[in-house]
């Protein structure tokens, strides 16, 4: 099973439709979750919503975080990662942060702290880019074909 969880919500309908393709086809493959936390706007931010995190994740999750300083790699090196976690761990959860990035409590919880880039990309459009990055996974670790 697959879990993502991601501070704020969308609000776009086109990025709601391209989540919800790409949740879809996932789903053929394995079971994901996607769950939207509130954004959170005075106080502190981080520390709101690293509690908020923190009742989603198990004790059993391989915990991917997206970072900007994490390990960088092409998608098959990531597909592979992937089918090697599954090997050992039937749950992964990727944890995407908000606008002030994540918590320091949730970074040291993380097993695999990843950047796509290091250029820096809204939020609400990463999550589209991590369901589809993690679908192409799925469809280079079962040998079938893909766009490239």
């Amino acid at each position: 099973m697959i879990k993502v969880i991601c501070v704020g919500k969308l609000k776009e309908n086109y990025l709601k439709e391209a989540v919800n393709e790409y949740l879809k086809r996932i789903n053929k493959y394995t079971k994901i979750e996607l769950i939207e936390l509130n954004d959170v706007n005075n106080g502190n931010i981080l520390k709101k919503e690293k509690e908020e995190i923190i009742n989603y994740i198990n004790d059993k999750d391989f915990i991917i975080t997206l970072e900007i300083d994490g390990i960088e790699m092409d998608s098959i090196s990531f597909a592979k990662k992937l089918d090697n976690i599954f090997n050992y761990n039937s749950n992964i959860t990727f944890i995407i942060g908000g606008s002030y990035g994540l918590d320091d409590e949730i970074k040291a919880k993380s097993n695999l702290k990843l950047s796509f880039s290091q250029m820096t990309f809204p939020h609400q459009l990463f999550r589209v880019i991590l369901l589809e990055q993690i679908y192409r996974s799925f469809k280079i670790n079962n040998n079938e074909e893909y766009h490239k």
